[in-house]
């Protein structure tokens, strides 16, 4: 990028499957939003191993439509393009959406009236067939750009879910999750779009909670379905460590549901054959702030008898927890990063802004449930030319597990 501290987060493309039908709509272009300095880079990928700058939008536009810190980007069936906003016009927070043109890449303007906007925000998913819009909360920017700081939690960080009506763009209603659903990050809906079912991680109450349209009230309503419980510990900010989950997927047959703590250290995989009652089949450990070789004594643990090994991939060790993921469209390879946002890996992990990020594989047992970390896979960051660097979002070329939304049958061509 031409400017430094941008802060790439997550990204997103210019056409996905809810694009599928249209001639004209060719995946091409990757949506990188900013959280550090509030730009949108649009990066033309016709050739992926030449990426070239095709277009880019400044703080000064965002902050003229009243927004700032883009998150999560998904398109839309007409080819433009949703973007999701943290932060208002003076960092204060803010949550809302912009709307890109998919052709001259220039803001049309907010997706929602200026009297829709939400006290947070972060992540979102659509479904058309239910005409539904769900987003998600983080916290103030103005917090969690700096640190975390716990004392912050009851004031500056969400809690709910948030209902939208998607062809009006109007806001519906909340959900709230309460004191078990604290920083609710990540939501993802299944992928089939004919099912009204989809699951949030909840960072710091280290919570899944499912939601699903009632067939009674005829209102989305959540329920939290996986827990992971805090470690007591020693040698640490605090004297319980949550998991802290941060990422969550869905393999592309609805089958299994992945997440990562970060704090921990570990990927979990369940099954969601049944989404109301989910069940562990498999976990692996990647580094983590609880390893036996750190500094941190865990005291009382529900669940494991020792505490982990750190993890070494090809004699290189993973300095940070696992964060990002995203699966192969088979199922069978999940890849992991290990960065954050970096004033939180500066706060818990040090080293790895100091040694740069890793991205390594785990392979996938898609019949019984299993994780194992493959050794044959690394990528060293800290060994970037201009490095160490830190690795954030995953990618493929050809669409996956947490870009693709697709269309009921009724809106497919010659349906």
């Amino acid at each position: 990028m031409p400017h430094e501290n941008d802060e790439l987060h997550h990204s997103g493309w210019n056409t996905c499957a809810s694009c599928h039908g249209d001639e004209k709509s060719t995946r091409d272009k990757l949506i990188l939003p900013s959280l550090g300095s509030s730009r949108i880079y649009i990066i033309d990928m016709s050739d992926p191993a030449q990426p070239k700058h095709h277009a880019v939008v400044e703080p000064e536009d965002l902050k003229a439509v009243g927004y700032s810190r883009p998150h999560t980007s998904h398109c839309m069936k007409s080819g433009d393009v949703i973007v999701s906003m943290m932060g208002d016009e003076n960092d204060g927070a803010k949550g809302g959406f912009v709307v890109l043109d998919g052709q001259t890449w220039k803001i049309k303007g907010s997706w929602n009236s200026e009297d829709d906007v939400t006290p947070f925000g972060y992540d979102f998913w659509y479904q058309y067939k239910f005409n539904v819009m769900i987003s998600s909360e983080f916290g103030s920017p103005c917090r969690w750009w700096k640190c975390f700081n716990p004392a912050d939690v009851p004031t500056d960080y969400g809690t709910s879910l948030h209902v939208w009506d998607f062809n009006q763009r109007k806001y519906q209603y909340s959900v709230p999750l309460g004191e078990e659903g604290l920083i609710p990050l990540e939501i993802r809906f299944l992928h089939n779009p004919e099912k009204p079912v989809g699951f949030v991680g909840c960072a710091l109450s280290s919570t899944i909670f499912k939601f699903e349209l009632s067939e009674e009230s005829g209102k989305w309503e959540a329920e939290k379905v996986i827990a992971v419980g805090p470690k007591a510990v020693e040698g640490w900010a605090l004297p319980n460590m949550p998991g802290l989950i941060t990422d969550i997927l869905i393999s592309m047959d609805d089958r299994f549901l992945f997440f990562s703590n970060w704090l921990h250290g570990d990927i979990r995989q369940y099954d969601i054959t049944d989404p109301a009652a989910p069940k562990l089949v498999g976990q692996v450990f990647l580094g983590g702030s609880i390893t036996k070789e750190g500094s941190v004594k865990v005291t009382d643990d529900k669940e494991l008898s020792e505490q982990p090994a750190a993890a070494k991939v090809q004699g290189r060790v993973l300095h940070g927890g696992p964060q990002m993921i995203q699966l192969s469209l088979d199922g069978k390879r999940l890849y992991v990063t290990d960065s954050l946002l970096t004033p939180w890996d500066r706060q818990f992990y040090p080293n790895l802004i100091s040694n740069g990020t890793a991205m390594v594989q785990v392979d996938v047992d898609t019949v019984k449930g299993g994780l194992t970390i493959n050794d044959k896979f690394l990528v060293d960051f800290g060994k970037e030319p201009d490095g160490p660097v830190v690795a954030h979002e995953v990618r493929y070329p050809g669409g996956d597990c947490s870009s693709d939304i697709y269309l009921p049958n009724e809106l497919l061509p010659n349906a």
